[in-house]
């Protein structure tokens, strides 16, 4: 088995549950946040929707300087867009995991600061943390945001106040 064999099983694994929770994102309210220095929930939505093509694109180069990084998410117009910015992300990640060789999954990828280095890893173990571990992360916060909001709670791993998904039917 390949080394990235199981990051394109885990993304399909996950795609479903995070789909339930995109689709929960109202269009009213978009430009809601808990604080004045979190995301919009229109922001943290597209954050979640978009991180496996981002991810995939920072780990196809050696390198990431963040100094050239640009703002934060931008502002989407609507829960359709999120759900076809996803669509495009999973599709794009996937491409990439199948593409991505043994040898190169490996190697080395770097994160800069311009010319400091922040740290070297190897790409597979930055992959877990940069791209799935921030996914869970974030796509977490979106379902507290939901909570927040009182808008019901889908299941992710287990049974919400909302669903469970395990109940008899």
């Amino acid at each position: 088995m390949s080394v990235a064999a199981p990051f394109v099983h885990e993304l399909d694994a996950e795609a479903g549950t995070t789909r339930r929770v995109l689709e929960r994102v109202p269009d009213a309210g978009l430009d809601w946040r808990p604080h004045p220095k979190s995301m919009s929930l229109g922001q943290l939505a597209l954050h979640v929707a978009t991180l496996p093509r981002q991810g995939s694109e920072f780990f196809a180069g050696d390198t990431l300087d963040i100094s050239a990084a640009a703002g934060g998410p931008p502002m989407p117009e609507s829960r359709d867009a999120i759900l076809q910015a996803y669509d495009a992300a999973l599709d794009h990640a996937r491409g990439f995991f199948t593409g991505l060789s043994d040898a190169r999954a490996a190697g080395t990828w770097t994160l800069l600061s311009g010319e400091r280095v922040l740290f070297a890893a190897p790409r597979a173990a930055v992959i877990r943390s940069f791209l799935f571990n921030h996914w869970y992360h974030h796509r977490g916060q979106l379902v507290v945001y939901l909570r927040l909001r009182d808008i019901p709670v889908p299941s992710v791993y287990g049974p919400t106040a909302d669903e469970n998904p395990f109940a008899d039917a």
